[in-house]
């Protein structure tokens, strides 16, 4: 796991400035504090920040081909690098190294473009070709790593693992990207390819990008995709076998490290269910953290105990306070651009925790979206019976008037919301999935921002984010399609982009299993009713777990990993809520908002009339992310 950086002149021969590459390099060192290496030439100039994981003796970056032809630098891990080295020394390609990184140099060599359809793992990185004098950058198919890229205004390309990266660059423009903001406020976070920044762009999951001296940047090229595509009939033993077998490989091909790994294990079925398959791969105990909170309703440190007690791990765990909001301000510059998921606290906090035993750690993220864990798949699969009941054109106008007339009750438990329900009633599938995810409505959007910055969006809405990924859905099975916009949305956009932040800020790896893409592209092929079942999500995986984990880990309810924003901001973070979203030089300064409609979710939060938690902790990690940049309306 490293960080990664890079300048390339796409319209003439400058060597970059050394000191600048250096300098820019510097700002993820916590990205790769073990070594740092830069390189430069006319046309080019590459850099890398890294965490040693294998091969820790000759790995360093960024590297060469033996011909001296083409240099890499790369950040992640490709998990099936023995075998490729094996495949290419055949082909007479002879190695000076035991790394993954070399792989890459003579895939490249060996198969163009196309070796990143052979890498199996987590991958970014930048490969130039001196011979064809173009850079090739390449994202892996989940997004687990980042990579940005810009543009800039004297026409070299820069590009980076973190947004910090390219921020440090003096010519690097800051102009506001208006539908970023758009999205964000709705979503939570700035979906792929968008940045909050107009010229800054996301290489998309699944994506590589072919950049040629003397040519214009050419369109983020797919390589792969989930593919849905149904997997032969079987009986309902032999698809748990399989799928037991299947997540063990996954966790066997990560086990690969010359320093020490464990495993996040939160008491939830899918950190239990890896960890169960390392504690019967590993002849050693299983290292083992959990974060636990002082508020009940949040602690699940009790089932990570009962794993951690049924495999014997070396299991340590931690209590954070309910009062932990010192990290608002770290967030912000942690994050770069505005990143609203409150849960990044205790997300950091267990990276920290686990930074403290093991420098690799294994997750159990993907499996919710894999498996249609999430309760919001329940409530839209009920709805949905009720809209293909009754045709969009009856829907609408009945089911919307009763969503503007029928009274909020966010404070009630949802199936009491019927506000929320007659809303998505009225609306079509995809567009009433984006409102059960989003954080604000439409109608909360229209309200929150100023008539000059709606005016800059000219019409645009979040809703084309969704709907262009449901135009190229390889399925329109009505679960799958929202598992499938989940992750293209939330799994890449969220949870990965959080866990990536937060471990690297402490120089940890985390590898997914759940995420292999050989064990994803079987399991979107099973049919949905393996997935979800009545009011059971993940029925196939928890059925197949169930000789592995207590019946109590897998048969719970469903806890968040949250944390109580509600009681902070009518407490402690009253004031700083104030200050930043009321008083002038906070978000009044922009020019994006309605002063008004801010005012009164403030007012009606602190006098506990409504509960606008959400919508507040995404305005204030708004503020503490863009505090320093000019994002005035017309400016």
């Amino acid at each position: 796991m490293c960080g990664i950086a890079g300048i390339f002149d796409l319209t003439r021969q400058r060597e970059p400035d050394r000191e600048l590459l250096a300098a820019i390099n510097q700002t993820q060192f916590h990205r790769g504090p073990d070594e740092g290496g830069l390189h430069t030439e006319p046309g080019l100039g590459l850099a890398h920040r890294r965490l040693s994981i294998i091969d820790l003796a000759s790995g360093q970056q960024p590297m060469f081909s033996a011909d001296g032809n083409l240099c890499v630098s790369y950040n992640g891990e490709i998990y099936n690098f023995r075998e490729l080295m094996q495949e290419l020394r055949g082909l007479g390609y002879e190695f000076r190294t035991h790394c993954d990184t070399e792989v890459i140099l003579y895939a490249w060599q060996a198969w163009g473009a196309a070796c990143v359809q052979r890498f199996r793992g987590m991958f970014a990185f930048g490969l130039y070709d001196r011979a064809a004098r173009n850079l090739f950058l390449a994202r892996d198919r989940f997004g687990i790593k980042p990579l940005f890229y810009s543009v800039l205004p004297d026409g070299q390309l820069i590009f980076g693992s973190e947004l910090k990266v390219l921020k440090a660059h003096p010519q690097l423009s800051r102009q506001l990207e208006p539908r970023a903001v758009e999205d964000y406020f709705a979503l939570g976070y700035v979906p792929e390819p968008k940045t909050i920044y107009r010229d800054v762009y996301k290489l998309r999951p699944g994506h590589t990008l072919l950049l040629q001296h003397g040519e214009p940047v050419p369109a983020q090229q797919q390589y792969w995709d989930i593919p849905f595509a149904p997997v032969a009939a079987a009986s309902e033993a032999d698809l748990q076998a399989e799928l037991l077998a299947r997540l063990r490989e996954a966790v066997q091909v990560r086990l690969v490290a010359e320093v020490p790994l464990g495993a996040f294990l939160s008491g939830g079925v899918d950190s239990s269910a890896v960890v169960a398959m390392m504690a019967e791969l590993q002849s050693e105990p299983v290292n083992t953290c959990a974060i636990g909170f002082d508020v009940k309703r949040f602690n699940e440190t009790e089932y990570a105990a009962m794993v951690a007690e049924r495999y014997h791990t070396n299991h340590f765990q931690e209590t954070v306070s309910s009062e932990d909001f010192g990290l608002l301000d770290e967030l912000g510059a942690l994050y770069d651009e505005p990143y609203a998921d409150s849960s990044a606290i205790p997300t950091y906090r267990v990276c920290q925790l686990a930074k403290q035993r093991v420098t690799v750690a294994l997750s159990g993220d993907g499996g919710d979206e894999h498996f249609a864990g999430y309760r919001r798949y329940r409530w839209h699969m009920h709805e949905e019976r009720l809209r293909q009941a009754l045709p969009l054109g009856l829907r609408r106008p009945l089911f919307g008037a009763l969503g503007r007339l029928y009274p909020k009750a966010d404070w009630a438990p949802r199936v009491f919301r019927a506000k929320t329900t007659f809303q998505a009633l009225a609306r079509n599938s995809v567009q009433a999935y984006l409102h059960s995810v989003s954080i604000c409505s439409d109608e909360q959007r229209a309200a929150l921002f100023s008539d000059g910055f709606k005016r800059e969006l000219q019409g645009y809405s979040v809703h084309s984010v969704f709907d262009d990924h449901a135009a190229n859905s390889p399925t329109d099975d009505p679960l799958s399609m929202i598992q499938y916009l989940d992750m293209k949305t939330y799994l890449v956009g969220d949870i990965l982009t959080k866990v990536d932040r937060a471990s690297m800020a402490h120089a940890l790896e985390v590898r997914v299993p759940f995420l292999d893409h050989p064990f994803t592209e079987w399991v979107s092929g099973l049919p949905p009713a393996w997935k979800l079942r009545g009011q059971e999500g993940k029925y196939l995986l928890k059925k197949s777990l169930e000789s592995h984990l207590p019946h109590d880990v897998l048969y719970r309810d469903k806890m968040g990993f949250g944390v109580p924003l509600a009681k902070w901001f009518r407490g402690p973070l009253r004031q700083r809520l104030r200050q930043d979203l009321l008083e002038s030089g906070g978000l009044a300064a922009t020019g994006l908002f309605n002063q008004d409609y801010l005012a009164r979710l403030v007012d009606e939060h602190q006098s506990g009339l409504r509960d606008h938690s959400a919508p507040l902790w995404t305005l204030l990690m708004f503020q503490a992310t863009v505090r320093d940049d000019q994002f005035v309306v017309g400016g």
